[in-house]
């Protein structure tokens, strides 16, 4: 069993979306086919600090071919989730083995490569340099959100972090935690941030398509709300316009505007990839929201 790396910068030619499908030349189709069921870990730009990076992981699902280029693909997704934070790829020395030469220095044709088959091991160790970290906030003051364990001594090959990323509850942590932090505990649609006692944030991570309907557990398929605030978005009295303008129903049976914020924008992430994806929010105005 192998894994990958996927390349994937934002505004590039192809046709990502990073939570759902990978889009890539028929160049690379032997390599993504090789970890269909299995996990791929993406691999970013260049950040000053780090260098390159690894910030999520998936589950290729299956491989399709693009129906308007037949010379490109596409390979679907599943169970994303974000890293904890940015992994810079020369962390410790270096993850993978054909990337990080014996002299530290970087393999010219490895890196080039948008598509990178890699050991199990060195997947297991990108993965829990990404995904170990718990929530500063557990929700009771005796309980600790549940980190990115891993048994010491494991069966080669057993692949139990595939276990980890399909977990429910492992999922939920890891979403409310990268959530909070992403929009920092506060309320996107009042602007307010709450804390209640020792810390604990009373902001909710609210998924804007929601898991039932199959939406990721992604950050830009998230977003930050007090209780009332998404329960309403939960039902469609409250939703999004793709400039973050903050829409009401008409079914609304009260005025709610004292509860959001004066300009009706709601705050959202500094940095662009953490920011609500268009397809998300024209999901959320089109299934859900009640404007008449």
């Amino acid at each position: 069993m192998v894994a990958a790396v996927f390349y994937h910068k934002p505004n590039s030619v192809y046709d990502d979306l990073p939570d759902r499908y990978y889009h890539f030349p028929k160049q690379y189709l032997s390599r993504v086919e090789q970890v269909i069921g299995q996990p791929i870990v993406y691999y970013g730009p260049l950040d000053g600090h780090l260098g390159r990076y690894y910030w999520a992981t998936a589950i290729v699902t299956h491989v399709r071919q693009d129906p308007l280029r037949t010379d490109h693909f596409y390979a679907d997704l599943d169970k994303y989730i974000d890293f904890d934070r940015l992994v810079g790829y020369q962390e410790n020395g270096g993850f993978e083995r054909k990337l990080i030469l014996a002299d530290g220095k970087v393999s010219g044709g490895r890196a080039v490569q948008a598509v990178r088959v890699i050991s199990d091991e060195e997947c297991d160790a990108i993965l829990k340099a990404g995904l170990s970290e718990q929530s500063q906030w557990p929700e009771r003051y005796d309980e600790i959100d549940v980190g990115y364990e891993f048994d010491e001594v494991q069966t080669p090959y057993e692949r139990p972090f595939i276990e980890q990323l399909v977990n429910r509850r492992f999922r939920d942590v890891k979403f409310r935690q990268h959530v909070r932090i992403a929009y920092d505990r506060r309320c996107a649609f009042t602007g307010l941030r709450l804390i209640n006692g020792k810390g604990r944030p009373e902001v909710e991570a609210a998924h804007i398509m929601p898991v039932e309907e199959n939406g990721p557990d992604s950050v830009q398929n998230g977003i930050a709300l007090s209780g009332t605030v998404h329960w309403m978005f939960d039902r469609g009295l409250l939703s999004m316009d793709d400039d973050y303008t903050i829409l009401t129903s008409r079914q609304l049976n009260h005025d709610v505007s004292h509860l959001l914020r004066p300009d009706m924008k709601a705050l959202v992430p500094e940095n662009p990839r953490l920011r609500p994806h268009p397809h998300y929010l024209d999901w959320h105005r089109t299934n859900r929201f009640k404007a008449a």
